[in-house]
């Protein structure tokens, strides 16, 4: 097993540079997940590591190996994609131990290989099954084996979830966790989806335009962020920003209908801000009467009320217990000064007192 490095690698295309700079560095044995938006640089980059895609600058190391100008094959790695790319007519078994035969491995060692990676992804029944035989997340299941055989030093995914329904997403993601704690290799993994990140990642790459935004711990970006983007993309339902202004060193933020002391400093008075709060940290207050109720999105033990306040500003509200806020009413919010994140209005970063 190895870690990966990445020094201020560029990818461009043509005069399109669609990766700017990234230096990152990926521990042995970690489980890191690139999330971030549509067209945000996060395959590109991954196909980067894999050799799929050429470094135009910059370096990239497996381990202790430079592996930036190597091919694929002499990298050290598998890839796992969104289409699970099976041969229909061979068996499971056949399908897992196909690369190792072409590359003229003893076949004692492909089916001893075979054994190992059918064992770890519980395919024992469907070995002598073909694809079409088989369900979406069992065929993924041969795809993340016929990775295994190959005894890589980083396993990639690209997505490879996308083509299930929920409820085999959910399933899939344990069986991907349960994975790497049991094989222990550095795995990198991307998504757009930020529940998958914070599900299955010991460290998440926040990316935007080709830029690393943030790079920590699922917990520490939550509760952390350094910018507005990473707070809103972060989270789900997202955190809630409203339009504020600075003066006295008090927050007003009248889509919250209320004013905020003490927050800020006196090197803001007069400047646009916005404020951010999350779902949860937000209570609804019967009595009060500035935010119209649009709907409610009820999902049993939590519901999230959908705020418009007098501003014209969404707001989500997340609500627990017996009683809950119902759509067409007027409410109140309150909100801990404490749990309120503040950003400047013109470049996005954080404030931080």
């Amino acid at each position: 097993m190895a870690g990966v490095t990445l020094n201020k690698v560029i990818k461009r295309y043509g005069d399109v540079q669609v990766i700017h700079g990234v230096d990152l560095e990926i521990a042995d044995g970690e489980f890191c997940v690139f999330v971030g938006p549509s067209g945000c640089g996060k395959s590109t980059l991954l196909r980067m590591v894999a050799g799929l895609e050429e470094t135009t600058e910059g370096a990239m190391m497996i381990g202790d190996r430079d592996v930036t100008r190597m091919d694929p094959s002499e990298r050290g790695v598998a890839m796992v994609f969104q289409t699970y790319a099976l041969y229909p007519h061979m068996t499971v078994k056949d399908n897992m131990g196909f690369g190792l035969k072409m590359n003229g491995h003893p076949k004692a060692e492909i089916e001893a290989k075979v054994a190992e990676a059918t064992h770890i992804l519980k395919l024992e029944p469907y070995l002598d099954r073909k694809p079409a035989a088989l369900s979406g997340g069992q065929r993924q299941r041969v795809s993340i084996g016929r990775a295994i055989v190959r005894g890589p030093e980083v396993f990639l995914f690209d997505e490879p979830l996308s083509n299930l329904d929920a409820e085999l997403r959910v399933e899939m993601r344990v069986e991907i966790a349960r994975l790497h704690k049991e094989i222990g290799a550095t795995m990198i993994y991307v998504t757009h989806d930020q529940v998958e990140a914070m599900t299955l990642a010991d460290k998440i790459v926040v990316l935007r335009l080709g830029v690393i935004e943030q790079v920590g711990a699922p917990m520490d970006l939550y509760r952390d962020p350094d910018n507005k983007f990473v707070a809103g993309f972060i989270g789900s339902p997202a955190m809630n920003f409203v339009h504020g202004t600075v003066k006295d060193e008090a927050i007003i933020a009248p889509g919250l209908g209320a004013q905020y002391d003490g927050l800020i400093s006196t090197a803001y008075e007069g400047k646009a801000v916005s404020v951010g709060a999350r779902p949860e940290h937000i209570v609804i207050d019967p009595d009060g009467d500035s935010h119209t109720v649009e709907m409610t999105e009820s999902l049993g033990g939590v519901s999230f009320a959908y705020l418009t306040s007098g501003t014209g500003e969404r707001i989500v509200v997340e609500e627990r217990g017996d009683d809950r806020t119902q759509a067409g009413g007027t409410v109140g919010i309150k909100i801990d000064p404490r749990r309120i994140f503040l950003f400047d209005a013109e470049t996005e970063q954080r404030i931080r007192n």
